[in-house]
């Protein structure tokens, strides 16, 4: 098991999250105690980058539903980035690749000076 560890940086787009490690039921609090953390406004991206991700269970999709429902709440839109093939399997067979808009890395996602 590893350690999740979460870092933001702020891009043109809005607030990107990258997590790092698993995500589970004992980590899952975490994301969701960074997430009290954003400020979201109509129009922003909040980006998951999760490159570094070595495993997500349910608790993890559900810490992820929580981040697409933030975003929702302020209008703000959400996309996963850099997802491994281990979670894009489990997110495709859940039905959550539908919901969460996904792009290949997270270099598009540029932090701002």
């Amino acid at each position: 098991m590893s350690q999740l560890t979460i870092t933001r940086r702020d891009a043109a787009t809005g607030p990107v999250l990258e997590i790092v490690g698993d995500l589970d039921y004992a980590s899952a609090p975490d994301l969701r105690q960074a997430l009290d953390t954003l400020t979201l406004t109509d129009g922003h991206l909040l980006v998951l980058d999760l490159n570094s991700l070595e495993y997500c269970d349910s608790s993890g999709l559900s810490a992820l539903l929580a981040a697409r429902n933030l975003a929702t709440e302020h209008g703000a839109r959400i996309a996963l980035a850099a997802v491994p093939a281990d979670t894009a399997r489990i997110l495709s067979l859940t039905g959550l690749d539908q919901v969460f808009p996904m792009h290949p890395d997270a270099s598009s996602f540029r932090a701002t000076a």
